[in-house]
C-alpha cells in the first residue's frame, strides 16, 4: 500500500460561514465518492483557503463528520498570488491505497474547475 496525493479545489459564491462549511462538505464527499475511500484510508487533510474566505475553519465542517474525528486536518491560507482565482477551498489528502497515481480522481467544483480544467469533469 502506498500513500497517494489527492487534489481538490471548490469555490465558494461570499464569504459567510454556511456557504464556506456546505462547499467545504460538498468537496470532501466528492472526492470520498470519486476515490471509493474511508476516513481510516486517510493519513491527514491540507486544507487552504484564499484571503477573501474567513468566515469560517473548512475544518470544522469536516470534524462533525462521524469517523472523522480521528483524521488529522489543518487550515492554512493560499499564496496570495495578483490576479489568481478568488473565494476558493483547495484541499489535499494524503491518502493511503492500493491505486495507481493514474488511477487517483481529482475533483474540482464550481469555478475551481477553472484550475484544473484538464481533470474537472463537464
Amino acid at each position: 500500500m502506498k500513500v497517494r496525493g489527492i487534489r481538490g479545489a471548490i469555490t465558494v459564491d461570499v464569504n459567510e460561514k454556511q456557504p464556506i462549511l456546505q462547499a467545504t462538505i460538498e468537496l470532501l464527499n466528492g472526492i470520498v465518492q470519486e476515490n471509493g475511500i474511508l476516513p481510516e484510508d486517510i493519513c491527514s487533510v491540507m486544507i487552504t483557503v484564499t484571503h477573501d474566505l474567513d468566515a469560517a475553519f473548512p475544518a470544522a465542517a469536516i470534524r462533525q463528520l462521524s469517523d472523522w474525528e480521528l483524521v488529522p486536518l489543518m487550515c492554512a491560507l493560499e499564496v496570495p498570488v495578483k490576479g489568481s482565482l478568488e473565494r476558493c477551498i483547495r484541499f489535499l489528502l494524503h491518502v493511503n491505497t492500493d491505486k495507481t497515481q493514474a488511477e487517483i480522481k481529482h475533483v474540482y467544483l464550481g469555478g475551481a474547475q477553472v484550475l484544473r480544467p484538464d481533470l474537472s469533469k463537464t
